[in-house]
């Protein structure tokens, strides 16, 4: 597994417990607190949405929170920015499709 250590914005954290979710329909672990981000590609996930107009493959591009190349859909939200939002027990993590609207639309809705 290759584990991220230390994040340039968040430094380095502590391990919290292992936990377990969900992600595309698979089990996966964690540790708590970790960005989801992290988490996933300990698993060797890389590509966290696909681009609506090309379905291009997207993952981690600046792990700060200012792009939305990380964006998946968490716990049925959309757009959530996986390289700082918390891994927790439970979670459902699921592969992005474009990027939902704002307001109405639905999760995998291509625009």
């Amino acid at each position: 597994m290759s584990r991220i250590k230390e994040h340039p914005i968040l430094k380095s954290f502590a391990k919290g417990r292992l936990v377990q979710f969900d992600f595309d329909g698979q089990t996966l672990e964690g540790f708590e607190d970790e960005p989801i981000a992290i988490a996933l590609k300990a698993h060797g996930v890389m590509i966290h949405r696909y681009t609506s107009r090309h379905a291009e493959p997207r993952g981690v591009f600046c792990a700060i929170g200012r792009c939305t190349d990380c964006v998946m859909i968490v716990d049925g939200r959309p757009n959530v920015r996986t390289c700082i939002t918390p891994l927790r027990e439970g979670m459902k993590v699921e592969t992005q499709y474009g990027i939902a609207r704002k307001s109405g639309g639905t999760a995998n809705e291509k625009i």
